[in-house]
């Protein structure tokens, strides 16, 4: 659905009197930018995509070979986003652009279907929410996803969904339906339970109470939810109160397994991430800067840490062996927030992998000092 037109001021080309600064490019397939005062500080840029089928890069490790992104930047706002860099190759900026500048493949639901019904496709898994979120605020307008989730199941297609969009909600009925077609895989990225703290750090979000809602929906509507709980922030959101809590509520709310691991902070992210911690946490800037060194990852010692804390949690809240996730678990994975699992990877159906005895994981576990 398109806005109306009372609603929206069509963008000048070159932004002049829009208030807002002008786009950086010609978008490929731009049919018009837009502003409109309910998405305040938000330019969607419309485009007609050739296709939308995207093929994972050859050696990626991925658990799936294809992805669907209808949307390109995120008004969630995440500043932890590990996507954040992809905007760059459309001559945006990783930072507000990425938050602010939002592009909308408007076809994206019929050229899939196109793509789709050819004989080569040889119907692999399709992942939806691995690069910018499939059910940010704009899809209550657009309404890409029914098209895109009935495009999949109608042509035997396999698809999974990770999402922090409580929109989700709206297409339970379909993703029941698809569910009956082919085998469906539905996850939530909730890495904290602390509101406060989830308004800080993912602005454009639901919260975290709403989110726990939307997993007890799915459960209720009886489809498998997992829940990726990436990333855990050090000295935010990592310890036994917080991880307890965490875990505690998934477990309540039914979720059918959990993947946790720390932040990872991929060039063009660290260096918004690591202004936000300045700004707003600068008593843990220097923490941070040793923690991660010159790299992505947070140091061998911490993920060791966290690892053992997580274990202990799970299997404290009953996320223990069973079925398992389409891929491996991450949270001993060092590469575990690598961009090949961007987001979190989707749980097709069931739990996360075992966990073995509570080990050195238990709340007597220090986090270490070094940092």
């Amino acid at each position: 659905m398109r806005w109306d037109a009372q609603a929206l001021m069509q963008r000048p080309a070159d932004g002049a009197g829009s208030g807002a600064s002008p786009a950086l490019l010609p978008l490929a397939g731009l049919v018009r930018s837009i502003i409109t005062p309910e998405f305040a500080g938000i330019t969607f840029h419309e485009v007609t995509a050739k296709s939308v089928l995207n093929k994972v890069v050859s050696g990626s490790k991925m658990p799936f070979e294809w992805t669907v992104n209808p949307y390109r930047g995120c008004s969630h706002a995440c500043v932890y986003c590990f996507a954040r860099k992809s905007h760059t190759y459309l001559d945006f900026d990783a930072g507000l652009d990425f938050d602010s500048q939002v592009v909308v493949k408007v076809n994206a639901a019929e050229v899939l279907r196109k793509e789709l019904a050819k004989p080569s496709w040889g119907r692999h898994q399709v992942a939806l929410g691995t690069n910018t979120d499939p059910y940010q605020r704009a899809e209550g307008r657009y309404q890409l996803m029914p098209g895109i989730i009935a495009a999949l199941a109608d042509s035997g297609t396999p698809l999974s969904i990770l999402t922090k969009g409580t929109l989700l909600a709206r297409d339970i009925p379909l993703l029941k339906h698809a569910a009956a077609q082919v085998p469906v895989g539905v996850g939530i990225s909730l890495a904290m339970t602390d509101e406060a703290l989830s308004e800080a750090v993912e602005p454009g979000t639901p919260g975290p109470r709403a989110r726990l809602k939307l997993v007890s929906r799915l459960r209720d509507a009886g489809l498998p939810c997992g829940v990726m709980a990436m990333p855990i922030l050090p000295w935010l959101s990592d310890s036994d109160e917080a991880l307890d809590a965490l875990f505690g509520s998934l477990a309540a709310a039914g979720a059918t397994g959990v993947t946790a691991g720390a932040l990872y902070l991929k060039p063009g992210t660290r260096e918004w991430f690591m202004q936000w911690i300045a700004k707003n946490h600068p008593e843990l800037a220097g923490r941070y800067r040793r923690l991660y060194g010159t790299g992505s990852y947070a140091s061998k010692e911490y993920r060791t840490w966290l690892a053992a804390k997580v274990r202990y949690f799970k299997q404290r809240h009953g996320f223990t062996s069973g079925h398992g996730f389409s891929h491996r678990d991450l949270e001993d994975d060092p590469r575990s927030e690598e961009a090949q699992y961007p987001e979190g990877i989707l749980p097709v159906s069931g739990q996360a992998g075992a966990d073995t005895g509570h080990g050195a994981g238990g709340p007597a576990l220090r986090q270490p000092t070094l940092f």
